[in-house]
């Protein structure tokens, strides 16, 4: 039977900046920062602990599931002590005649080309800043809760491929189609 060592991302620590606290308990971590609290379940085939201002992540079993999921836990540990330290951002930009957002409390109000304008409510932890009424920076330290609010935003109007109207990641690039051509 294989041998299944540590995964590769499992290997490193994690190093907790200063400002940053762990709470380590059989089921789940809890990590307190300058920004906010987070907290993540943790699976029995993973052993997390604690050396030094580092936290180390091991499996309590020679698995190739056990393997996998202490990598992933140890991703999820990095982002929640670099969310709840410096915190994450995510900027859509939206494109098209008349297509403007603007921010009231806790709604993104977008007119996006419909008829009506469409007002999408803000999860709590997500905080958005409209510019130039077609720049949208969304901030969270929850990078999951994060990605799937600018996720869903995009899905109100994705880019299209003729003439690129719609809302996009800003690094997104849109791969643009030529239009039909005319009959002569």
């Amino acid at each position: 039977m294989p041998r299944h060592t540590a995964s590769r991302v499992a290997k490193r620590p994690v190093g907790l900046p200063d400002g940053v606290e762990i709470e380590l308990s059989p089921t789940g971590i809890t990590v307190k920062g300058p920004l906010g609290t987070l907290r993540q379940d943790l699976s029995p085939l993973v052993a997390v602990t604690m050396e030094d201002k580092r936290i180390k992540v091991g499996q309590t079993e020679e698995t190739k599931p056990a393997k996998a999921m202490s990598g992933l836990i140890r991703s999820l540990i990095q982002n929640m002590v670099t969310g709840v330290s410096v915190g994450f951002t995510r900027v859509l930009e939206i494109t098209g005649v008349g297509f403007r957002a603007e921010t009231k409390g806790d709604k993104l109000t977008l007119n996006i080309g419909y008829s009506n304008p469409v007002e999408f409510g803000l999860p709590p932890g997500v905080e958005a800043a409209v510019k130039k009424n077609t720049r949208i920076t969304l901030r969270g330290i929850d990078k999951q809760l994060l990605g799937q609010t600018a996720a869903r935003i995009r899905a109100l109007r994705p880019p299209e491929p003729y003439k690129g109207k719609g809302i996009k990641y800003a690094e997104e690039q849109i791969r643009r189609k030529v239009g039909k051509a005319g009959v002569k």
